[in-house]
C-alpha cells in the first residue's frame, strides 16, 4: 500500500472511529431524560465548597493544575476538593491549592472491568450520595465529555455544575461552554474564568512542587549506581500507555549512547513496574551503561529526578508532563495525539515536540485495536537524527 493510499484508509477509519455509535445515540436520549429529573440542591450553608472533577491519569490531570492554582488565588477562603481516579491521587496530593483528594474508580477510566451494564450508572448513584453528604456549591467538570462526571453532579444536587457543551454532558450542566480544540491547559483555565477572569499567558503558573524527602531518595538511589551529586543527567521515560505511541527500541538505544558521549551524560530510564523489561531491553542494547530506576519511583521522586536532569526524553505521556512541570527541557515524539491540544506547556524552544507529516497526523485515535502496526507509521517515521538534534538544542535552553 503506498503511502497517499494508506493516509485515505486512516483518514477513514479515524472518522468512523470519532462517529457517534447508535447505541450511543440511545445512551445520549437516555441521558437527556434523566438531566430532566428534579433534583433538590445541598442546603444554603455548604455554599463555598468546590469539587473539581478529573477521570484521567497523570498527564491530564497536571495540565489541569494552572486552573487550580488560579481558581485558589481567586478564592482563599473557599474549600477545594478534587475527585480523581485513584492513579492520579499523590499528584493532586502534592498540590497545596486542594483541601481534600477523594479518589474514585472512574467507569471507562479503570481496569477493572464493569460487573453489567447497570454498574456504571449503580456507581454514579452511590458516589452521588456520599458527595451529597459533604454538600458543594459548584462542580467542575474539566474532562469536556466526561457525562458521566456530569450526571453525579447533578444527581449529588450541586446547584453549579460547570463544563463544556458536549452532546451527553451538556444537559447535566448549569453552565455550558463552548468546546474549542485548543490547549488542555486552556481549555481548564477557560473553565474557571467565573472566578479568575481571563488570565494573560504570563500569569498561567504550571508547576509540580518538589519535596525534600523525595530529593534526598534520588540522591541516595543514583550514588548507588555510582552516578555522583552534580553530575550531568539525560532521563528517557520510554513506556507510554498505548503500542501506537511506542518507538523503536533499538533508536532508543542509539539516542542514549550517542547522547550520553556528546553531552557527557548519565543515563537514566524510568517507567513504572509494567515497563521494567522495556528499560531492560534497551539498555541490553547500548555500548554505555544506563541506571534502571523503572518501577522504583513514585510521582514526588520522579519529579525531583526529572528536576535533575538536563532534558528528559520519551513519546507522549504523562511523566513528559511532569518534566515539563518541573521545568525540565523535554523531548517528546508524538504519534496519533494531537500537539496543539496536548503538547508540553511551556517555551517551544525548551520543549520540543517530534511528529511525522503524514497526513492522517493526528487521527486522535489512541487504540487501534488489532489494526496491523504497519499501517501505523507515524511514530516510526520519527528518525534517531531528529531526536538527536532536538535534544541538542532543548540542552542548550536548560
Amino acid at each position: 500500500m503506498n503511502r497517499e493510499t494508506l493516509v485515505l484508509r486512516n483518514r477513514h477509519m479515524a472518522e468512523a472511529f470519532h462517529s457517534t455509535a447508535p447505541k450511543h445515540h440511545l445512551r445520549r436520549l437516555l441521558l437527556s431524560a434523566a438531566a430532566r429529573l428534579p433534583i433538590p440542591h445541598v442546603p444554603a450553608q455548604e455554599r463555598n465548597r468546590i469539587l473539581l472533577i478529573r477521570p484521567d491519569h497523570l498527564g491530564d490531570v497536571l495540565l489541569t493544575t494552572p486552573a487550580i492554582h488560579a481558581l485558589r488565588a481567586a478564592n482563599p477562603q473557599a474549600e477545594i476538593h478534587a475527585l480523581v481516579s485513584p492513579s492520579s491521587a499523590d499528584v493532586m496530593a502534592a498540590y497545596p491549592e486542594v483541601d481534600l483528594v477523594l479518589t474514585l474508580p472512574f467507569p471507562g477510566f479503570s481496569r477493572t472491568p464493569k460487573e453489567s451494564l447497570r454498574s456504571p450508572y449503580d456507581l454514579a448513584a452511590r458516589t452521588a450520595r456520599q458527595l451529597r453528604a459533604i454538600g458543594y456549591s459548584s462542580a467542575i467538570i474539566f474532562r469536556p465529555d466526561h457525562w458521566w462526571g456530569a450526571l453525579v453532579a447533578k444527581l449529588a444536587g450541586i446547584p453549579e455544575r460547570i463544563g463544556y457543551n458536549l452532546p451527553d454532558a451538556a444537559p447535566f450542566l448549569t453552565t455550558a461552554l463552548e468546546h474549542r480544540q485548543e490547549h488542555v491547559v486552556r481549555q481548564s483555565l477557560r473553565l474557571v474564568e467565573g472566578w479568575t477572569g481571563p488570565l494573560p499567558p504570563e500569569a498561567v503558573v504550571y508547576r509540580f512542587p518538589v519535596d525534600s524527602a523525595s530529593d534526598g531518595y534520588v540522591r541516595g538511589y543514583l550514588q548507588e549506581w555510582g552516578i555522583p551529586d552534580g553530575a550531568k543527567l539525560l532521563c528517557i521515560h520510554p513506556g507510554t500507555g498505548t503500542w501506537v505511541k511506542h518507538w523503536q527500541e533499538e533508536r532508543w538505544a542509539s539516542v542514549a549512547d550517542t547522547l550520553a558521549e556528546q553531552l557527557n551524560a548519565r543515563v537514566v530510564f524510568t517507567g513504572g513496574d509494567h515497563e521494567l523489561a522495556l528499560a531492560q531491553r534497551i539498555t541490553s542494547q547500548m555500548q554505555q551503561r544506563a541506571c534502571i530506576m523503572a518501577g522504583d519511583t513514585r510521582i514526588g521522586q520522579l519529579a525531583a529526578l526529572f528536576k535533575r536532569a538536563a532534558v528528559v526524553l520519551g513519546p507522549d505521556s504523562g511523566p513528559l508532563h511532569l518534566a515539563a512541570a518541573v521545568g525540565t527541557p523535554t523531548v517528546t515524539l508524538y504519534g496519533p495525539a494531537d500537539p496543539a491540544e496536548f503538547g508540553p506547556w511551556g517555551p517551544p524552544q525548551k520543549h520540543l515536540v517530534i511528529a511525522s507529516d503524514i497526513g492522517c497526523h493526528p487521527c486522535r485515535v489512541l487504540d487501534w485495536g488489532s489494526d496491523d502496526p504497519a499501517f501505523h507509521p507515524c511514530m516510526r517515521d520519527i528518525t534517531v537524527f531528529r531526536v538527536l538534534d532536538a535534544a541538542r538544542r532543548a540542552t542548550s535552553n536548560r
